[in-house]
């Protein structure tokens, strides 16, 4: 087991579809110990049904957190602290923009929906950041988000996010340089399509998702277990020297000249 005796905090779970479920199946997998930050009512039914479902279910940590309210973020780790002293990785799995600024154009987005995304989709990696670094002083650890590549390259209808996750990486780079003399190591995964609730809610997204399958190298799309296993590696020790990276689980859809 890649991670046993180790110890890690998941923002981002929603439901059975959510990537950041795919993460903890395949943590909880390697022997990680679990904490699940949901975001809040609507969300806890199914975050605590699903945790039900892991390897030492009834050692996983539950607790509501909205990351764009700094006050929740510092109470999810007051109550952290007594069961886990310690953490070894972060995952951050949470975005959000407005429907209304991912449709037409880019230059129409609202001033309002500009800073919604780049707060909820950029910002809140640097909160989760520093708040993990005291759990992280003795010992290192890694941290870990997800992105996308409408970051680096236009995709229709992705808009006011691909600035924010555009940011969001530049975001993972800089905090790479702050927290690496503390042992502490910062990188992003890049998934291709994958079947997400949110995903579904961008315009023309399933075209895209039929498309790619038959686009990519690999020939299908990404599945969550695929981002859940890389970001497992990440996590573990095998990824011991690797920071500030951008690592692609897209079936080589980013190396292709048109998408």
């Amino acid at each position: 087991m890649l991670l046993e005796n180790k110890t890690g905090l998941i923002y981002g779970v929603r439901n059975e579809r959510s990537i950041a479920w795919g993460c903890a199946q395949s943590l909880a997998r390697e022997g990680a110990r679990l904490a699940l930050a949901y975001l809040g009512e609507r969300e806890e039914k199914d975050v605590r049904k699903l945790a039900a479902t892991l390897p030492n279910a009834d050692s996983v940590f539950i607790h509501p957190c909205d990351l764009t309210d700094d006050d929740q973020v510092a109470a999810l780790h007051a109550a952290l602290k007594p069961e886990f002293p310690s953490l070894d990785f972060v995952v951050h799995g949470v975005a959000f923009a407005k429907k209304e600024d991912m449709n037409g154009r880019f230059v129409d987005t609202s001033a309002e929906g500009f800073a919604l995304a780049l707060n909820t989709s950029a910002y809140t990696f640097v909160a989760a950041a520093r708040h993990a670094e005291p759990f992280m002083q003795e010992n290192g650890g890694s941290l870990i988000t997800l992105t996308y590549l409408g970051s680096e390259k236009i995709v229709k209808n992705y808009n006011v996010m691909g600035v924010a996750k555009a940011a969001l990486e530049a975001s993972m780079r800089y905090l790479a340089n702050d927290l690496g003399p503390s042992g502490i190591r910062v990188n992003a995964v890049s998934p291709g399509a994958t079947m997400t609730l949110s995903a579904r809610g961008i315009a023309g997204f399933t075209d895209m998702y039929k498309n790619s399958a038959s686009l990519a190298p690999l020939r299908h799309n990404t599945q969550i277990g695929e981002v859940g296993d890389t970001v497992a590696f990440l996590a573990s020790d095998l990824a011991r020297y690797i920071t500030g990276e951008v690592i692609y689980v897209d079936g080589g859809m980013h190396a292709l000249a048109v998408v």
